[in-house]
């Protein structure tokens, strides 16, 4: 069982950067792949970014490519989305999840561990 805790979200104007940071806490977060999620009022939760349990393969939605970056530190139990010059159409709830195996993932059907979320709100 893997508890996840996101921070970081808040109200920002377009252009401006935020950094999510996701605390696992339970079984051992470095031997879980990893990946971030989002859900705008009325829409389905979309796949935002993905990372394999050591870093090493990482993979974006279109929507992210250029602007976000997904790291994480294995020895802090954390890991990060780094969100560079956002956009009114990034509002969202952004959500954690993880799950066993070593690659990355991208639906989320794949995930087994969610966190309750952090909003982000970028006005413009």
């Amino acid at each position: 069982q893997v508890q996840l805790v996101e921070s970081g979200g808040g109200m920002v104007q377009a252009g401006d950067s935020l950094r999510l940071s996701c605390a696992a806490s339970g079984r051992t977060f470095s031997s879980y792949a990893m990946g971030w999620f989002r859900q705008a009022p009325g829409q389905e939760r979309e796949f935002v970014a993905a990372l394999s349990w050591n870093g090493g393969i990482m993979y974006y939605a279109d929507s992210a490519k250029g602007r976000f970056t997904i790291s994480r530190d294995n020895a802090k139990n954390t890991g990060y989305l780094q969100m560079n010059n956002l956009k009114p159409e990034d509002t969202a709830v952004y959500y954690c999840a993880c799950r066993g195996g070593s690659y990355y993932y991208t639906s989320a059907h794949d995930y087994d561990y969610w966190g309750q979320g952090t909003q982000v709100t970028v006005s413009s």
